[in-house]
């Protein structure tokens, strides 16, 4: 791939975040957090995400290229990317806008990025080798996705999610338990101090190979919590979180099997859970594949692996036009 100098911006949800790349290398990665503004309201407020988009975007775009010691009044770029889907139709016009704006200053190419692709090519930040075809385990707020990686740019969904994300039953189960927003950090640390095998919730879709469901699963917590008052809240996390990662596994481990894969990749918020990432990492010595873990810093959402994914996009497409729209509903298979 080109060794082009790519500026990456991302707004799909709550976090405001540009980054600098020469080629896979990242230059600079800046984000701005929305915790504070939404933590009271247990959960993203899509008002209060574009607005507060609005306000940081331009410093974030500006430290990121300082970061990178460019000159942000012309910083000699070879493509500006921004996400425009999925995600909150207000907070992709921010990015969006921004980023056309941009491109259009500096009269460079512009180009829309899948953010849920991005995703898929996050662990090549951390520079492991590339192995394909691989398995990518996508699990976030929004999306939980079994992915057939065959190169950078060519992958094929083999199963998602038929109701809540994994990442959502994290979200709405800690809640329900006083654990604040978001939930997933929350969950795991007090997962540490539990028993996973206080309560026997269901594991879902059992013989469906590679979809997943966790709606029920998050009922049967409130269920058990009304039956057990007295239920510690760190079994109930270590269960709950015990239940996700035996499916996510599984299937995950399932599909290496069915299709050959060379390798497992892990990326999405909810690829920071540390029982996760240890699971999934024994299962595969077990099987004798490689895995690639995004670090904490390229889980969550994030510029860089959109600046990645740009430049792919740009390799294989070449620019998009101005009149690029947000597209919320947007898929991997789009």
């Amino acid at each position: 791939m080109t060794e082009r100098l790519v500026l990456g911006i991302e707004t799909s949800c709550d976090d405001t975040a540009a980054a600098v790349l020469r080629g896979d290398t990242v230059l600079s990665s800046v984000i701005s957090s929305q915790l504070d503004v939404h933590d009271r309201f247990g959960g993203v407020v899509p008002e209060l995400a574009s607005r507060a988009h609005v306000e940081a975007i331009a410093s974030v775009v500006e430290r990121a290229l300082r970061d990178a010691h460019l000159d942000p009044t012309n910083p000699g770029l070879d493509l500006v990317a921004a996400t425009h889907g999925p995600g909150l139709v207000g907070s992709l016009l921010v990015g969006l806008s921004f980023g056309k704006a941009a491109a259009r200053r500096w009269d460079v190419p512009f180009v829309g990025v899948n953010h849920l692709a991005a995703h898929l090519v996050a662990p090549i930040l951390e520079g492991a080798e590339e192995r394909y075809p691989k398995v990518v385990l996508l699990v976030s707020g929004g999306h939980t996705e079994l992915v057939l990686v065959k190169s950078r740019s060519n992958f094929e969904v083999l199963g998602a999610t038929i109701d809540d994300a994994a990442g959502e039953a994290f979200d709405k189960v800690a809640r329900f338990l006083g654990l604040g927003y978001p939930g997933g950090p929350g969950i795991d640390r007090m997962a540490k101090l539990g028993n996973p095998e206080a309560f026997a919730f269901p594991r879902a879709l059992k013989d469906v190979p590679f979809d997943f469901s966790f709606s029920g699963l998050k009922t049967s917590v409130l269920r058990a919590v009304e039956l057990n008052p007295a239920a510690k809240t760190e079994d109930l996390c270590a269960s709950f979180q015990r239940a996700v990662t035996d499916v996510l596994v599984q299937k995950t481990m399932a599909a290496v099997v069915a299709t050959g894969a060379k390798a497992v990749a892990l990326a999405g918020g909810v690829a920071a859970n540390s029982e996760l990432r240890a699971r999934l990492q024994a299962a595969c010595v077990e099987q004798h594949v490689a895995l690639a873990l995004a670090g904490p810093d390229f889980c969550t959402d994030n510029a860089a692996m959109v600046a990645l994914a740009g430049s792919i996009a740009y390799d294989n497409a070449g620019a998009h036009p101005f009149t690029l729209a947000p597209e919320p509903s947007l898929s991997l298979k789009d």
